[in-house]
């Protein structure tokens, strides 16, 4: 009576598929966040957030 040995695949063997998928998500991700970030600054985001953080800033202070 032989007993049928499987064979074990390591758990953190990654298949190129997988890792193609993985690069192309965070490029994906990547690119989505460098567009959203120069669509604020187009936009004047920019003064708006720091004045924001200067008077949650102040506030925490005590000041403003």
């Amino acid at each position: 009576m032989q007993m049928s040995r499987q064979k074990t695949v390591p758990r953190h063997s990654t298949t190129a598929k997988t890792e193609k998928r993985r690069r192309f998500l965070f490029a994906a991700a990547f690119l989505l966040g460098a567009a959203f970030l120069v669509y604020g600054i187009s936009r004047g985001e920019v003064a708006i957030v720091l004045k924001k953080a200067i008077y949650i800033c102040l506030e925490c202070i005590g000041i403003g």
